[in-house]
């Protein structure tokens, strides 16, 4: 007999209908075992079974017993864009989860917002919830539920064969083409591998296919902006197939071709070559081997310049590159500090920079740069103006690293306490690591007014002290 219905595709709805299962079975076993059971008893065993066959044929029961309303599901659970239980939970670059096939469709559709806080995204990259994914497979397993495994949407489809060879015709005319040939390929590559995941797990297939894509921009001769473009997007669109990041990270030309279009292409090239970077940092072992190949210098570079298109994509990849402690170190060389800190007394990009810089103020020589380039009486007043409690919590966890290692800075720092009392507004209403970096900061004033250093006392007693 054919099965009719909606449970073997609709994840809540097989949920929703294992929960009345299990009401429905201790319905009926009161009322088989137990002589004295009451019509109240039968009357919930019925309205267990319609509202069973409502979800059997996708309609909601006509009863009115609140009992059997749809299914009670944690909220993070669901989708905020399906309004169903995730099969495939991803996070958007907004730091939302949504299932992996209603956001990507959202995105194919031209969108460039979190649908749910409606913020501008950096990038599209679609980062598994690993987490939430794990709490749903329990919370389905605890009910008997079984959780069908997500097909990968366009990867899992397949390549067809006419696919397969479009690929390499496109291939064989960047590589060995004349120049228009080499132009409208790049240009059809980056549109397919824009738009049909297919074409980027190729690249992933054939080992020669990436130094083949890049052939054109490796080749001495007339620089070409419009090719470099093309060909950096496409690369920049492969890279964000999970499979792909290691190998196209690990191919000899492609950091240094990067490099080169940071420094030299149009601010979308460059922007592109900035977010390709970001995309490839998303692996640990590439961090690394970006930040030993000297990237982060033409991203200062590009920071520093300060081009509106260009500057979140930058952010993003100075960020994801400077959380090994040896790129902190490469940043802190390459002069990252000085920009960042010209940027955010400019008042831009505040947000994204101060994070970079409560990153990097776990390094010892980082931390010296942003006193030595004025970065404290800055941070104090963010600290005291922000509305940003995030901003605040940046703020007062760099302020803390440089109270530690910098006792130069003290004396600014306690008068700005004794004006404003900004250290214990945050060590009373901040956030929990403001108040945790905050209240540091105050047990040390309280042991400096009681025992003073020989470095303190020699400050009070100079002429010009205040």
């Amino acid at each position: 007999m054919a099965k009719t219905g909606v449970l073997s595709s609709d994840p809540t709805a097989r949920a929703r209908a294992a929960e009345l299962k299990k009401e429905l079975q201790k319905l009926v076993k009161t009322i088989v075992d137990d002589e004295d059971y009451s019509l109240h008893t039968i009357d919930q065993a019925k309205d267990a079974l319609s509202a069973l066959r409502a979800v059997k044929f996708n309609k909601r029961s006509t009863s009115s017993s609140k009992l059997y309303e749809p299914l009670s599901c944690p909220e993070e659970f669901i989708c905020p864009l399906s309004e169903k239980l995730m099969g495939d939970p991803v996070i958007l670059a907004s730091g939302q989860t949504y299932d992996r096939p209603f956001i990507q469709k959202w995105l194919k559709a031209g969108n460039r917002t979190c649908p749910r806080t409606q913020q501008v995204l950096s990038h599209t990259v679609l980062t598994p919830n690993r987490l939430i994914n794990e709490m749903i497979s329990q919370w389905c397993e605890s009910r008997g539920i079984e959780l069908q495994t997500p097909v990968q949407r366009g990867v899992e489809e397949g390549v067809t064969e006419a696919e397969r060879h479009r690929f390499f015709s496109l291939l064989d005319k960047l590589s060995a083409g004349a120049l228009p040939q080499q132009k409208e390929a790049a240009k059809e590559l980056r549109l397919l591998t824009k738009n049909m995941p297919s074409f980027r797990v190729l690249f992933g297939e054939s080992m020669d296919a990436i130094p083949r894509l890049l052939a054109p921009l490796s080749r001495s001769g007339v620089f070409h902006t419009d090719l470099q473009e093309d060909v950096i997007t496409t690369l920049l669109n492969l890279s964000i197939h999970e499979s792909n990041k290691k190998l196209v990270a690990e191919t000899p030309m492609v950091i240094p071709l990067l490099m080169e279009a940071l420094r030299n292409g149009s601010i979308e090239t460059r922007s592109n070559a900035a977010a390709a970077l970001f995309t490839l940092s998303a692996l640990e072992s590439n961090k690394e081997l970006i930040g030993k190949s000297g990237a982060l210098k033409p991203l200062m570079e590009l920071l520093d310049e300060g081009h509106p298109l260009a500057m979140k994509d930058v952010a993003s990849a100075i960020f994801s590159l400077c959380i090994p402690h040896e790129n902190k170190a490469r940043a802190a060389r390459d002069g990252v500090i000085r920009v960042i800190l010209t940027k955010i007394m400019d008042g831009v990009l505040v947000n994204e920079l101060l994070a970079i810089l409560a990153m990097l103020s776990t390094h010892q020589g980082a931390v010296n740069e942003m006193g030595e380039f004025g970065g404290v009486p800055c941070l104090l007043r963010i600290a005291r103006e922000s509305t940003c409690e995030r901003n605040k919590e940046n703020c007062i966890a760099i302020l803390h690293a440089v109270w530690l290692n910098d006792r130069t800075k003290w004396k600014a720092i306690r008068e700005e306490e004794s004006a404003h009392g900004t250290i214990s507004k945050l060590a009373q209403d901040g956030t929990c690591r403001a108040k945790r970096k905050a209240n540091g900061i105050l047990d040390r004033l309280r042991r400096l007014i009681i025992s003073p250093t020989p470095h303190d006392r020699s400050e009070s007693m100079h002429p010009n002290a205040s």
